[in-house]
């Protein structure tokens, strides 16, 4: 198959590239390289432009016939959504109705969608399924679920056919230590921890140590990165294979507490990891938890890398290369 990747120099989409080069795909890989890396592409054909681009897009649908489009090209941060909501709605949702509209008009039918657990905002329920009403409390969050809902717009009017992918909590790196999480500013909890146990930080700090859980420190559902773009090919095969468009969450269905994680990754890396208290943050509900079982069911998806440990140990293993450029 020949397939685009949009945002395929980041951490998920270069992890996506291997993987489907692996499996023999023909690949285009399209980044701006806003937040990736050049040195984290394994192949396929680089095309450096930016989604919101219209002629650009065009140009690149005019020169290859694709069957499919996976979309990473995302912003990301919480924090940042918040502060700057315009930032995200323009990236997010305005560049990704161009994206879709370029699609349209070259008749490629099939989008595979990097969505986020945050289109469900603060849980009613846990584990989370599908159907959990989606509530959105920030922006990032919000820009996702509206090219969610544009989506099925455009399946009812164009044909076009998506899955969304609702991540949980990403972590993990290669395997082979090829590739890892790299983010500036780094805001996920595993890297920064694993940045204390290498001295690229001081100390790691946690947010509240009295919430409802066995432990008192927040409850967080991880699923590795290879675990993760391995849905993304089922799902796409689904697609191919004349599946509708759907949505499913990407978990590993039990969740680790942030204490849980600390002492993991002490375990695996051998370092007396810093850590500071601070009062709880905003926003920030006990228990994170997805209910993966739609995707077990209609994808086949089976977690390969589901232990703490594994997780900890492959990003470790990433971490321990720094600096990588």
């Amino acid at each position: 198959m020949k397939f685009l990747v949009v945002g395929g120099a980041g951490y998920i989409g270069s992890h996506m590239v291997k993987q489907l080069l692996s499996a023999g795909h023909d690949l285009v890989v399209a980044d701006n390289f806003s937040t990736g890396y050049r040195s984290a592409l394994r192949g396929g054909t680089l095309v450096e432009l930016d989604i919101a681009d219209e002629q650009a897009l065009d140009a690149l649908f005019a020169g290859h016939h694709f069957d499919a489009v996976f979309h990473f090209a995302s912003f990301i941060q919480v924090g940042e959504s918040v502060a700057k909501p315009a930032k995200y709605y323009q990236n997010n949702f305005a560049a990704t109705l161009t994206l879709l509209q370029a699609m349209v008009r070259a008749g490629v039918k099939n989008f595979i969608f990097s969505s986020t657990a945050a289109v469900y905002g603060d849980p009613v329920y846990v584990p989370i399924d599908e159907e959990h009403p989606k509530v959105a409390i920030n922006p990032y969050g919000r820009s996702k679920w509206m090219v969610e809902q544009m989506l099925e717009d455009f399946d009812r009017a164009y044909g076009l056919k998506s899955v969304c992918l609702r991540y949980f909590n990403a972590a993990g790196a290669d395997p082979e230590g090829q590739l890892g999480e790299r983010h500036e500013p780094e805001t996920h909890l595993l890297p920064l921890i694993l940045q204390a146990a290498s001295g690229r930080r001081a100390t790691i700090t946690v947010y509240g140590r009295d919430y409802d859980t066995p432990d008192g420190t927040c409850i967080r559902d991880y699923v590795h990165v290879v675990d993760l773009v391995a849905a993304h090919a089922l799902a796409v095969d689904y697609l191919l294979a004349g599946g509708a468009s759907t949505a499913f969450n990407l978990g590993n269905g039990q969740g680790f507490s942030v204490q849980q994680v600390i002492d993991t990754a002490r375990y695996v890396t051998g370092q007396d990891i810093s850590v500071s208290e601070a009062p709880r943050r905003a926003g920030d509900p006990p228990r994170l938890v997805a209910d993966p079982r739609r995707a077990n069911t209609l994808l086949g998806w089976q977690p390969q890398f589901g232990s703490l440990e594994q997780i900890v140990a492959h990003a470790w293993s990433w971490e321990q290369k720094y600096p990588w450029h």
